[in-house]
């Protein structure tokens, strides 16, 4: 369950505990701090007054989606059926599929509705039930809540909650009065506890989590007391509430997984309730709408929620994995994520999100705790997240391996429960089983279908991980946790530990018997110690395999079709929409396997996982990472295409380990991410790897062309380009607002850009004027290209006033723009006079056949006099021809324009080329030579080419100025 909505029990437990300690005698003037003196008249205001506040808390991982709400608010209740004992067992079914007319929904004031069965002296015990993820917590926390604030049981004066994972640490006696007095000191000497009449009917007893206790009926094991003041065990004092010797007018609410629903003898329990999560698409879409409405601010915001609840109701799958609240927590939490980033907040990683909600839900679970009184210690302590790593783990990286996602029954048979030769392991298989194996996988259901459990009899039932990511996760955590290790690995570390036990007793041995016999007699000893070392060349041969297995699916040829590992995960939660691929392969490429095990390497990751009895050594961690640093510098000398860099990226960033992004970023100079989606998530990646690397590291260019940027996007990218030497930022909705951010980029004295490529964007005349009133003080750009962005021939002759204020560029790009004849010339003119520019781009804009004579004879710069140097050719690059002679730079225009076309004004391109053909008809009549007249011949046939692609190509529109 979710902190604020459906946290774990232990989590809360965590919370009652150090409030516990504080109110202990020993704890002096902090104890009196926190609780209420005697001279405040009405406990039950104090008492409801800090429930609010320890129930309002809100985790780390729930502070991800913003402080600015109540968790109260974001509430959605789940189903509740009330179940006849007889039907206590029946499966968990959508109430749509529900037809049996013994079980009926309930409210949460409904719960302690009179029961025919039980008399008015009688308080009720009413028992709620479910298994993993179905919101337990989450209704535990409302009933707190809503009672606090007088809107939920306001027929109870009083509503003590407890822990039982709190109480099943107490190891000594204490009596219901001190039990309650401990954990809340303001209730101490509340009459409503005292046991006189018929006070304690308007008292509510709250146990969370029942499974943890280890509660026995039996009369020879647990006596009976009906004194609150008596000392007997925590168990005791629960059974003795439920028996209702012990204040029976007292209610009581028990909330317990399925596996624990038969510890309470039915004879017990005045209504059976079971918790059915969210079986109606009207829950889910409360749900989600309640989180992601109150996360941090997004124009995307309603958009994501109604492509989230579209995919609901198209693809079924997921709507059964969000069947289940805590499913329905992760799927918001990754939205969040990949939507919501906030480059202000604390680093959030996608392994970090998973590692958090296996905590949250698994948090100081244990399989064996109170499965009885012979039960030992050993066994009681079973961690419940390492047991779901040896079977659920183990299933999930036999099928990354094999790349399926799909299992039958046999399958599930063979790898869950295949070692159990005792009767405690049985056991935990059964719990295992009952309460925790259907968290993890779930009945395939075909697109079109309803929930889990609809399948014909015909068809084989298959089953799927509830959330397809979580099968790579698990399979990392598997491997990473060293749990996949081979035959040879096993026997050697067994022979090992017997050799390394044997060679102690083999050395006191010889040290003694050396004093009488020469001791190279005994050399042959020395050879156990070298056992050991073998065993760890074993070990280590093995790490460095998985750092193999990692840098292989990262860079898996097969999966080159795929979107990066970002844009999957956004797709298996909104879904696809367009056209599809009609040649598409059906193998998954799990290219989150690889980066999952690198997040796992990260010490807050394992911080986490160590919670969960899964340890990563810090020995393993530097093993594999020694091993990937060699593996990925050898794989970066390929070339790698976009998808596949942005993924690596993505693996640094949840690896979290600024000395391995150094020195695998100081094997590459440049990075292509062109046409991939730069949302802010992938944005804010790229700048935290990039700022990992010392300041003088330099890429020698970063591509950016195509990524669908804006401003926001340029905001969080300012640590990336300031380690950039060249920045290609084509094709994007780049504004006005953007050049004052690029401004400041090229006067930004830690800045060293040399190559701004800014073309088709639309920046128009206020944003290039921006940029102009950098060039005085920056030094080290060498090359601007402004093509297509909205130049005209002001800011034309602005431009050309201006450029002798920059003495290090060297070409001008500010072709297909509205710049005209007189803008030209001063243009060129200014660039003759230049020191240092040889090149000027004019090409498609509306510039007259005069015109552009005069620019081809102003391009040359005349001789100074008094025995100057002759003068300095600046190539203007303005048509295909120039008067009767073909350009030689006529090649570089038509490729410029064949690559852009399909972006620009269809109409205004197409008058271009008709231009440039009449102007090749025209030299070619004007050129005697016969060779001459071929060459012109080619040239028209490109351009003629050109326009019936511009015909048939559809457009592709970029938000673009035309």
């Amino acid at each position: 369950m979710m902190n604020s909505v459906h946290r774990p029990l232990n989590q809360l437990g965590e919370v009652w505990r150090r409030v516990t300690y504080s109110l202990l005698p020993a704890t002096g003037f902090y104890c009196r701090s926190l609780c209420s003196s005697a001279s405040q008249p009405d406990p039950i205001e104090i008492h409801k007054r800090k429930l609010m506040q320890w129930f309002s808390h809100l985790s780390q991982e729930e502070k991800q989606f913003g402080v600015t709400f109540s968790p109260e608010s974001l509430h959605v209740d789940p189903y509740i059926l009330e179940k006849h004992p007889q039907e206590r067992r029946s499966p968990l079914r959508s109430p749509l599929q529900n037809d049996t007319p013994l079980s009926r929904a309930l409210t949460l004031d409904q719960l302690f509705e009179p029961v025919q069965a039980w008399n008015d002296h009688r308080g009720l015990n009413v028992l709620l039930y479910g298994p993993v993820g179905t919101g337990k917590s989450m209704v535990v926390r409302k009933l707190v809540l809503g009672w606090c604030a007088g809107r939920t049981l306001t027929q109870f004066k009083l509503l003590v909650p407890f822990s039982c994972e709190d109480l099943s640490q107490l190891n000594r006696s204490t009596s219901l009065k001190e039990l309650v007095g401990r954990k809340y000191l303001h209730l101490q000497g509340t009459p409503l506890l005292s046991g006189e009449g018929d006070r304690a009917k308007d008292v509510l007893f709250l146990f969370n989590g029942m499974e943890k206790l280890k509660l026995d009926f039996r009369i020879g094991s647990t006596e009976l007391c009906s004194d609150p003041s008596e000392m007997l065990s925590a168990e005791a004092v629960v059974v003795n509430l439920l028996r209702k010797y012990l204040l029976p007018e007292a209610s009581v609410l028990v909330t317990t997984r399925l596996s624990a629903l038969d510890r309470i003898p039915p004879k017990y329990v005045s209504r059976y309730t079971q918790l059915c999560g969210f079986t109606d698409p009207e829950s889910q879409r409360a749900y989600f709408t309640n989180r992601l409405q109150k996360s941090a601010e997004c124009p995307r915001r309603q958009e994501i929620i109604e492509l989230l609840f579209l995919n609901l109701q198209r693809e079924s799958q997921l709507a059964a994995a969000c069947f289940l609240p805590s499913y329905c927590w992760l799927t918001c939490a990754t939205l969040h994520h990949l939507h919501f980033t906030d480059a202000h907040a604390p680093i959030r990683t996608l392994t970090g999100i998973y590692t958090s909600f296996l905590r949250l839900n698994f948090g100081g679970e244990v399989l064996g705790m109170g499965l009885g009184p012979e039960a030992g210690p050993g066994e009681r302590q079973a961690s419940l997240m390492l047991y779901v790593v040896r079977t659920v783990g183990k299933l999930a990286f036999d099928g990354v391996t094999k790349r399926r996602t799909c299992f039958s029954e046999e399958e599930l048979e063979q790898w869950v429960g295949v070692k159990t030769t005792t009767d405690e392991e049985l056991r935990q298989l059964s719990v295992f089983r009952t309460d925790v194996l259907d968290f993890f996988l779930v009945p395939c259901v075909k697109s079109g279908k309803g929930f889990p459990g609809e399948v014909h009899e015909k068809d084989e039932r298959r089953y799927v991980f509830a959330v397809p990511a979580m099968q790579e996760y698990l399979a990392a955590l598997y491997v990473v946790l060293g749990e996949n290790k081979s035959a040879l690995e096993k026997f050697t570390k067994e022979v090992t530990m017997a050799v390394g036990q044997a060679g102690e007793d083999v050395s006191t041995l010889i040290t003694i018997l050396s004093k009488f016999i020469p001791f190279r007699i005994f050399a042959i000893f020395n050879l156990l110690k070298l056992f050991p070392s073998v065993y760890e060349k074993i070990r280590s041969r093995s790490k460095g395999s998985i750092a193999k297995t990692m840098t292989t699916e990262l860079f898996r040829t097969e999966d080159l079709y795929n979107e990066d590992v970002l844009d999957q995960v956004e797709q298996s939660l909104l879904g696809v929409h367009g056209p599809q691929l009609q040649d598409h392969d059906e193998t998954p490429p799990f290219e989150l396997y690889p980066i999952f095990m690198g997040g796992l390497l990260h010490f807050g990751n394992r911080v986490l996982l160590e919670q969960l009895g899964c340890i990563i050594k810090s020995t393993t961690v530097a093993q594999i990472t020694r091993a990937l640093r060699k593996h990925l510098i050898r794989e970066l000398g390929k070339p790698q295409p976009p998808e596949e860099l942005m993924d690596l990226l993505v693996l640094l960033y949840e690896f979290q380990n600024p000395r391995l992004t150094t020195d695998v970023l100081s094997s590459i100079r440049t990075i292509h991410l062109t046409n991939i989606r730069m949302t802010p998530l992938k944005c804010y990646v790229l700048s935290t790897v990039l700022s990992c690397t010392p300041d003088s590291f330099h890429l020698e260019e970063l591509d950016l062309s195509s990524c669908h940027l804006t401003h926001n996007s340029l905001e969080m990218l300012w640590p990336a380009f300031r380690h950039t030497h060249n920045l290609n930022l084509q094709f994007n909705s780049l504004g006005p607002e953007s050049c004052i951010l690029l401004r400041d980029l090229l006067l930004d004295s830690k800045s060293s850009i040399r190559s701004l490529q800014l073309c088709d964007n639309p920046l128009s005349e206020a944003g290039v004027r921006s940029l102009l009133e950098a060039l005085p003080k920056n030094s080290s750009l060498k090359r601007l290209s402004l093509m297509h962005t909205g130049l005209g021939d002001g800011v034309a002759m602005e431009l050309a006033q201006s450029l002798h204020l920059h003495t290090g560029l060297q070409e001008l790009n500010v072709a297909y723009n509205n710049i005209g004849d007189s803008s030209a010339l001063s243009l060129v003119d200014a660039c003759r006079e230049h020191p240092s520019i040889h090149t000027v781009h004019l090409y498609l804009n509306p510039l007259s056949d005069v015109g552009k004579a005069s620019l081809y004879v102003r391009g040359v710069k005349e001789d100074q006099g008094h025995g100057g140097t002759a003068g300095r050719r600046v190539r203007v690059l303005a048509s295909v021809t120039e008067g009767q002679d073909l350009s030689e730079d006529w090649h570089p225009i038509l490729s410029v324009i064949r690559k852009n076309f399909s972006s620009w004004d269809r109409e205004r391109v197409q008058q271009q080329l008709q231009v440039f053909l009449r102007d090749l008809e025209w030299g070619r009549q004007q050129q005697p030579s016969f060779w001459k007249r071929l060459h012109f011949r080619r040239v028209e046939k490109g351009i003629r080419e050109t326009l019936r692609m511009l015909e048939t190509d559809p457009p592709k529109s970029r938000g673009n100025v035309k």
